[in-house]
């Protein structure tokens, strides 16, 4: 009776191990992101969503700022690995978490490189300068 009572594992060796791509890897991983999202795990949802995932081999790095997303990433990373393993059918699946925590020299915008940067994303602006006769002073 007690043998029946323990779980069943399947042998590593019935394990599914298909070849999949980067591609396919970053797809399941957005997809599983979005549902966490749906879900209401925000948090967890833009944690995934920081960077890209890089593939190398059956190995997955993925890079975080700090210590603190680390910490919540591997709380909720077996959920993520299961969903990965079970869609991409590839049970060798591993995620490695690296914090890089790089020191940015924060820079000082003046006017113009602000103006710069809003006409690269709206060249509208221009139109909108020069109509109303605005000038740019730092």
């Amino acid at each position: 009776m007690e043998e029946s009572s323990k779980s069943y594992v399947k042998p590593s060796s019935v394990l599914p191990t298909e070849e999949f791509n980067e591609t396919d890897m970053r797809l399941h991983w957005n997809k599983y992101a979005e549902r966490l999202g749906q879900k209401g795990l925000k948090i967890m949802e833009s944690i995934l969503l920081i960077s890209d995932p890089v593939l190398e081999g059956t190995r997955i790095s993925y890079e975080l700022p700090n210590e603190g997303s680390k910490l919540e990433f591997e709380s909720q990373m077996n959920g993520l690995l299961g969903h990965l393993k079970g869609h991409l059918h590839n049970h060798d699946i591993t995620i490695e978490v690296i914090v890089n925590e790089k020191v940015e020299a924060k820079r000082s915008y003046n006017n113009q490189d602000r103006y710069n940067r809003f006409l690269e994303i709206n060249p509208n602006i221009e139109l909108l300068r020069s109509t109303f006769g605005l000038d740019l002073k730092d």
